[in-house]
């Protein structure tokens, strides 16, 4: 993600310039895709048997990313950064397959992930009725929140019971609609192929958020079954031709979120508190470990997926920020609500949604009131460190594990058990001076934000510094044995509490606990007011656009689509191709220097690559962060690109859409092949993906 520049968000003139749904607008449900506008648009029709084959080719990382089958034999396609958690819980000092990268020559050779777990989508079915029937017209919101996730919780236990499957029950137009996604799981995925991260993620920060791109953003995976690799009825064909200017092209994978419903109340908070709030968190945990892995080259490879991670998010918020100080941005959303509550005023079968947007304002006071311990003792809590997330998981499970399924906490729930317990039992190495640096910065903002005579301020550091705290939590736990945390897993609430009494970090989070829960409690019941009042405003909002309304995102599968097509910026014309030749040329221009340089496998073969082959394309495909890894699929459902990115003119996306120069970039297959045949040479795993063994 590229640093923010003085730039006009030209995107927003084209949001403000209409209030109905743009061409290529919307990250669509599977189950309600654009058929009509589709053919009117491209004349393409796509039919049941298209979509069922994309769908269940479509596959979610639990990392957060998207990606999809690309061989009968298992074979999975994402990028090299959505990998790369994976790659740096592989690597140790000896073996740095991020930066050096990875390549299996056998199946034999393929690596176990540590605590991967692939989803995909097998079915869809609409559950709003039942769910809605379980609320009490005239509840209250704890009321109402309580029986919401009973309902929740009953109906995915039923599905798992029944099919097997990971079942979710998923909120659509922030309540309006609840609909249940079935998962196919895979835990046995193993590592087969990963570029250099040099030439994944070349020219870094500088050329990060931008276009033209020159980035090589992909990895491999295989999914087993039985010790075997799997047998996929469906994945995507690979398209040995790839895609051409003007060509109408899909992204199916799986959009993290977007506020695009959200109300000028809830536009409000996001510009003034949401947003700069998570900015100052994120960019305190960068400084601290950009000063980290400064400090060694050993540092620096056991810090480097969490410094990108930070710097990753930052950029992205930074985007998002810049959107919404554009003042057109809340003229429109004003417009459109003053639209809407005049209908639903006009209207007697909308009548329901005339104090909609008065309580979801109240309700917004609550949150944001709630939201600064919200954040700091429940959220960033878990992201505070790993240990911090084990012993976390493992104090409280012990609590919600004694109440029936329907009343916990919605990670602990049954049907939740098997992703929780792959995770909570991960062997992934846990560094002791990476893990006191986290917890220092994590206390040392809890400091800052609630002062040192807080009461819980006062307790986490026991009266001691952060840095001196940070110490004891990490030299005194005993949870990073997986051994202990299993025999504490199985543990009651008292011996948990006895745990804690002798080990400091569960001693950290059981003081926490009680804090940590009263905001989540405030949090969760005032969103089940603002989703009670967005279903009706949903309505009101249906009753105009129809069926050219789509659903925010909500890290489930969607459907996007556009074409392949450059833009112009600055007065300049950017096509939208890029080639092997131009990342040559950008390396020498820079004279080599980072992070522009390119590995030394790439320098060697310069002269054994194509040099016209596409490398990088750009389209008009409506994407967010969570699309990253998603296929970039032609009509007859081929594989033509994998998303890696947005330009900068994508980054308000997460609020408002237009194609004047925002694209979506992906990398272009047939660079795909071109390297691994003639740079990595791996012209079985290129034959693999062609079809051809």
């Amino acid at each position: 993600m590229g640093a923010i520049k003085v730039l006009t968000l030209v995107m927003v003139v084209g949001f403000l310039a209409s209030s109905s749904t743009q061409a290529d607008e919307g990250m669509w449900l599977l189950n309600a895709p654009p058929i009509q506008t589709l053919k009117d648009s491209y004349g393409f029709e796509p039919t049941p048997t298209w979509l069922e084959h994309v769908q269940k080719s479509a596959v979610r990382f639990n990392s957060g990313g998207s990606g999809s089958f690309v061989s009968a034999d298992g074979l999975i396609i994402t990028n090299h950064h959505v990998g790369q958690d994976d790659l740096q819980k592989l690597s140790n000092a000896k073996n740095n397959y991020v930066r050096d990268g990875f390549r299996a020559k056998t199946r034999a050779e393929e690596i176990h992930c540590v605590d991967l777990e692939l989803n995909v989508l097998m079915s869809i079915e609409d559950v709003t009725a039942r769910v809605n029937a379980a609320v009490k017209p005239k509840a209250k919101p704890p009321e109402a929140f309580a029986a919401r996730r009973a309902i929740k919780a009953e109906i995915e236990k039923e599905s798992l019971d029944k099919t097997g499957l990971r079942s979710n029950v998923v909120t659509l137009y922030q309540g309006a609609q609840y609909h249940l996604y079935r998962y196919k799981k895979y835990t046995d995925v193993r590592l087969v192929f990963a570029p250099e991260q040099q030439v994944a993620f070349f020219g870094g920060d500088p050329d990060n958020f931008e276009f033209p791109r020159y980035s090589l953003d992909f990895c491999l995976f295989r999914a087993y079954e039985n010790g075997q690799p799997a047998k996929v009825d469906h994945h995507l064909k690979w398209s040995a031709s790839g895609a051409a200017e003007d060509e109408l092209v899909f992204a199916v994978g799986h959009p993290g979120s977007t506020s695009r419903l959200f109300t000028l109340a809830e536009l409000t908070d996001a510009r003034d508190r949401r947003i700069p709030k998570a900015l100052e968190w994120l960019k305190a945990q960068e400084v601290s470990m950009l000063s980290y892995c400064a400090r060694s080259t050993e540092n620096a490879r056991r810090g480097h997926d969490l410094l990108f991670s930070y710097q990753n998010a930052r950029k992205a918020y930074d985007g998002e920020l810049a959107g919404l100080l554009d003042p057109r941005v809340f003229e429109r959303k004003r417009a459109e609500e003053t639209r809407l509550k005049k209908l639903a005023a006009d209207k007697k079968e909308l009548s329901a949604a005339r104090k909609a947007w008065d309580k979801i304002d109240a309700a917004q006071t609550l949150i944001s009131q709630a939201s600064p311990r919200y954040n700091l003792f429940e959220r960033y809590a878990d992201r505070s460190s790993t240990l911090m997330q084990v012993a976390r998981s493992l104090y409280r499970s012990a609590a919600e594990k004694a109440k029936p399924s329907g009343q916990r906490l919605r990670e602990y729930r049954d049907t939740n058990r098997a992703s929780f317990e792959l995770n909570l039992f991960s062997e992934e190495p846990i560094y002791d001076d990476l893990e006191q640096v986290r917890l220092e910065s994590y206390l040392t903002s809890l400091a800052k934000e609630f002062g040192v005579d807080d009461v819980v301020v006062q307790k986490a550091l026991s009266g001691k510094s952060p840095r001196d705290r940070a110490a004891e939590l990490v030299a005194g736990t005993k949870i990073k044995a997986v051994a202990v945390r299993k025999q504490l897993y199985d543990a009651d609430v008292a011996a948990l509490d006895k745990a804690a009494g002798s080990d400091p970090l569960l001693g950290l989070v059981r003081d926490l606990d009680a804090a940590a829960r009263a905001a989540r409690k405030i949090i969760e019941e005032q969103s089940e007011v603002k989703e009670q009042a967005q279903a009706k405003i949903s309505r009101v909002r249906y009753a105009v656009d129809g069926t050219r309304a789509y659903p925010d995102a909500t890290f489930t599968l969607r459907l996007a689509f556009g074409t392949i097509k450059g833009y112009v910026e600055n007065g300049v014309r950017v096509p939208p191709f890029t080639t092997i030749e131009g990342l040559y040329w950008r390396s020498t221009i820079h004279e080599g220097r980072a992070p522009f340089e390119l590995p030394a496998r790439w320098s060697a073969r310069k002269n054994k690559v194509k040099l016209s082959t596409p490398m990088n394309l750009v389209s008009t495909c409506d994407i967010i962060g969570g699309n990253s890894g998603s296929p970039t699929i032609n009509r007859a459902g081929e594989f033509v690109g994998i998303i890696f990115d947005g330009n900068i003119q994508s980054l308000v996306a997460d609020f408002a859409y237009d194609d004047t120069q925002a694209r979506a970039v992906s990398v272009d297959a047939r660079v795909i092949i071109e390297s691994l045949r003639n740079v990595y040479d791996a012209g079985e795993l290129a034959d693999e993906l062609l079809g051809k063994k």
